[in-house]
C-alpha cells in the first residue's frame, strides 16, 4: 500500500514572496539610519529633552492640556446629543435649527470661533437675565465671565458639538427603523422611543467614533495657546521664549502628546473588544509578525479528517 497521503489531507503552503522580505530590509536599514541620526545629533540636545520633561511647568500644562480636554469632550457629547435629536426631530423648524448650528461651527474655523469668542465683549459688554421689555433680575459684566479658560472650554465645547451630533445621528439612524415603528405601534411617542429604544442601542455604534473625537480634543487643545492659557504648548513656548531652546522643549511637548495619545488609543482599543463581546474582530497578530509587516506567518495546521476518511485510506 503506497504511503503517499491524498491531496485533501496534506498542509497548505503558503506562497513565499521575496520581494517582501527586500522591501522590508530595505525600510528597516532606512529607519535605523534615520533612528541612529536622530540620537547621535548634538543638536536635539537630548540632556535640555530630560530636563525639562518632567518639570513643574510642563507637567502643570499637561494637567491643564488633559483637564480641557476631559471638560470640552463631555460638553460636545452633551451637545452633540442634543442636536443630534434636534436633527431627527419631526419638527420642521427644530430640525432646521441644528442643521444651521451644524453649518456654521462646522463652516469656519475652530482658531477663528476662540478669537471671535474671546472678544465677544466688543459686541455684548454685558450678559443680563430677565425677561423681555422689564427690568433684567441679574446683569454680568462680559469680561469678568468670558475668561481664557472660558473661551477654551466654550469654543472647544461646541464646535466638538457639531461633530459629535453628526456622529450621534449616524448611530441611531443605523438602528433598525423597524424597532422605532414596533415601538410607535405600542404607543410610545418620538421622545420615549429615542430614550428607551434607540440610544441605548446606538451606543455601540456611537463609542468607537468617540474615541477619536477625544483623541483629537486632546490635539486640538494645542490651540488655545493663542490665548495665553498655560496649555502644555504655551508652557513649553514660555520657556523657549526665555532660554532659546526651541526644538528641545518642541520635542518635550511632542514625547507628551504622543504618550497621552498612545494611552488614550489603548483604551479605546479595549472598549471596541468589550463592545465586540470580548472578541477581536482579527486574531491576535504576533508582536514579531506585526513588526515585520506580516512576513513571518504561522503555518497552517492541516485539516484533521474525520475516522471513516482514515479507515478509508487505510
Amino acid at each position: 500500500m503506497s504511503d503517499t497521503k491524498p491531496a485533501k489531507d496534506l498542509p497548505p503552503i503558503p506562497a513565499r514572496h521575496p520581494g517582501r522580505w527586500v522591501a522590508s530590509v530595505i525600510i528597516l536599514l532606512i529607519a535605523g539610519q534615520v533612528l541612529f541620526s536622530v540620537i547621535t545629533n548634538p543638536r536635539f540636545k537630548w540632556d535640555i529633552v530630560g530636563e525639562y520633561l518632567f518639570s513643574d511647568i510642563i507637567l502643570s500644562g499637561v494637567r491643564l492640556t488633559i483637564g480641557l480636554t476631559v471638560i470640552a469632550q463631555i460638553l460636545g457629547i452633551v451637545v452633540g446629543i442634543g442636536l443630534a435629536v434636534m436633527r431627527l426631530s419631526p419638527n420642521p423648524t427644530v430640525a432646521r435649527c441644528a442643521w444651521v448650528y451644524l453649518w456654521f461651527f462646522r463652516g469656519t474655523p475652530l482658531l477663528v470661533q476662540l478669537i471671535f469668542w474671546y472678544n465677544i465683549s466688543a459686541l455684548y459688554p454685558e450678559f443680563t437675565i430677565g425677561l423681555p421689555f422689564i427690568e433684567p433680575f441679574f446683569i454680568f459684566n462680559a469680561n469678568d465671565l468670558i475668561t481664557p479658560l472660558a473661551v477654551a472650554i466654550l469654543g472647544l465645547g461646541l464646535n466638538e458639538g457639531a461633530y459629535m451630533a453628526e456622529i450621534v445621528r449616524g448611530g441611531i439612524l443605523g438602528v433598525d427603523s423597524g424597532q422605532s415603528q414596533a415601538a410607535k405601534a405600542l404607543g410610545m411617542t418620538h421622545s420615549q422611543t429615542l430614550r428607551r429604544i434607540v440610544l441605548p442601542q446606538a451606543i455601540r455604534l456611537i463609542l468607537p467614533p468617540t474615541g477619536n473625537q477625544t483623541i483629537l480634543m486632546l490635539k486640538t487643545t494645542s490651540l488655545v495657546s493663542i490665548l495665553a492659557l498655560a496649555d502644555l504648548l504655551y508652557s513649553a513656548q514660555s520657556i523657549y521664549t526665555r532660554t532659546f531652546q526651541t526644538i528641545p522643549l518642541l520635542i518635550v511637548v511632542s514625547l507628551w502628546y504622543i504618550t497621552i495619545t498612545s494611552i488614550l488609543t489603548i483604551g479605546q482599543t479595549m472598549l471596541e473588544r468589550k463592545l465586540s463581546g470580548g472578541r477581536p474582530r482579527q486574531g491576535p497578530t504576533p508582536m514579531v509578525s506585526w513588526l515585520l509587516g506580516g512576513l513571518v506567518q504561522r503555518r497552517p495546521q492541516p485539516i484533521a479528517v474525520n475516522q471513516a476518511e482514515e479507515k478509508a485510506h487505510g
